[in-house]
């Protein structure tokens, strides 16, 4: 015998998509490639050598603790350090008993999932939707029920979130109101006092995913809509962004009964984070004006859009738009009428340029003629030349 036959794989494993992911790392990573099309941080932002520093006074100081065993909610000093900045940026009274650490929030997704939803359940997304947040939930098989995008809105529709929460009743709804992952809009106040409007008092828990929350160009916060419903909200967040991926530590804050069960799958899933990452986090944190560097991350992500954005404008072809991010790491590209993303993805990689198609991001077939681009990772010289072989690509295709 051979092949797959030979493994009796789990049922649930016909039921997930296909992961478009493996394809995308491998082609991006071709020599010349200049991709536009993963979710990277700029490496040359990361401060290694304060990081490194935090390290070995981690290892002079606590080297025996930070190599040892630790309790599953996670290191209690960089808990504190979450709950306090979540004080002091948003005014939000957050209590580190609540704030549990996570191997990147990437993990948060699928633990959520594991302790709420049962086959069937239904599960509200934004249309388009993050492609990490519908990968994890499929293992658990829930009915997606995607919420269109209205542009002049910058967020889903009320009226849309009101019918399904009405006739579906769903176990979860997720959303990213900061930058959303693809599109990079971002919920106006309004919407989110709206949001918590419609769900305050329904069985339905808000999944606010906060991985782009601190990187807004002008620098200013944003009220989260856990500030107007508190006791059905998960928040989530992440470092990564911000500090560092490599490290894998992100956060969950949500109520406490959420908490317990989410520590107990979480237990049974890994015991607890990396507590040396944890550790060496928690004491560079200590030693740096986090504020500042966050800043000056913010700054230059906002310049690179803006040039994307520029080139978009005066050199694509009629018919071509896009979305205006306030923040984050990504914009949206609508290309013109007849023209295939995953088409571009191919005809792409053969100029050296890669792009996310749009279609991995939309639970009901949707994205045929939308492109997601990263402008985080390359720089303005490199953008550039990115986005003068994307327009060529374009126009060959229209």
């Amino acid at each position: 015998m051979s092949g797959s036959g030979l493994y009796r794989f789990s049922s649930r494993m016909a039921r997930v998509p296909d992961s478009f992911l493996g394809e995308l790392f491998s082609v991006s990573a071709q020599p010349g490639v200049i991709s536009f099309a993963g979710g990277l941080p700029d490496a040359d932002l990361f401060d290694v050598a304060g990081i490194r520093d935090a390290a070995e006074e981690v290892f002079n100081q606590e080297g025996k603790s930070a190599l040892q065993y630790t309790t599953t909610d996670g290191y209690l000093p960089l808990r504190r350090y979450i709950a306090s900045r979540y004080r002091s940026r948003l005014g939000l009274n957050a209590d580190p008993d609540e704030i549990q650490i996570v191997n990147g929030s990437q993990q948060c997704l699928d633990l959520v999932a594991k302790i709420l939803l049962n086959p069937g359940d239904h599960v509200l997304i934004e249309r388009p939707g993050y492609l990490g947040a519908i990968e994890a939930f499929s293992f658990y098989e829930p009915v997606f029920n995607p919420i269109p995008t209205l542009e002049d809105l910058a967020g889903p529709s009320t009226e849309a979130i009101q019918d399904l929460v009405a006739q579906y009743h769903p176990a979860l709804w997720y959303g990213i109101p900061n930058s959303q992952n693809p599109s990079g809009m971002t919920w106006p106040v309004e919407l989110r006092r709206e949001v918590a409007e419609l769900l305050d008092g329904t069985g339905t828990l808000l999944y606010e995913d906060d991985a782009f929350g601190e990187l807004f160009f002008d620098g200013r916060a944003r009220d989260p809509v856990k500030r107007w419903l508190s006791d059905q909200t998960i928040m989530t967040g992440s470092f990564s962004k911000t500090i560092s991926p490599g490290l894998r530590c992100g956060w969950i804050w949500a109520p406490r009964s959420v908490i317990i069960e989410f520590n107990r799958a979480k237990q049974a899933a890994d015991l607890h984070s990396n507590l040396l990452s944890q550790m060496i986090l928690a004491r560079y944190l200590e030693t740096v004006d986090v504020d500042q560097r966050i800043r000056e991350i913010a700054q230059i992500y906002g310049e690179r859009c803006q040039v994307m954005e520029e080139i978009i404008d005066d050199d694509f072809p009629s018919g071509t738009s896009h979305t205006c991010p306030e923040g984050g790491m990504f914009l949206m590209v609508t290309l013109p009428s007849g023209v295939d993303s995953m088409e571009i993805f191919r005809q792409g990689i053969k100029q050296k340029v890669a792009v996310m198609p749009g279609t991995p991001f939309y639970v009901d077939g949707g994205g045929i003629d939308t492109i997601r681009l990263n402008f985080s990772s390359a720089n303005p010289d490199q953008i550039t030349e990115g986005m003068d072989r994307l327009s060529m690509v374009i126009r060959d295709m229209g």
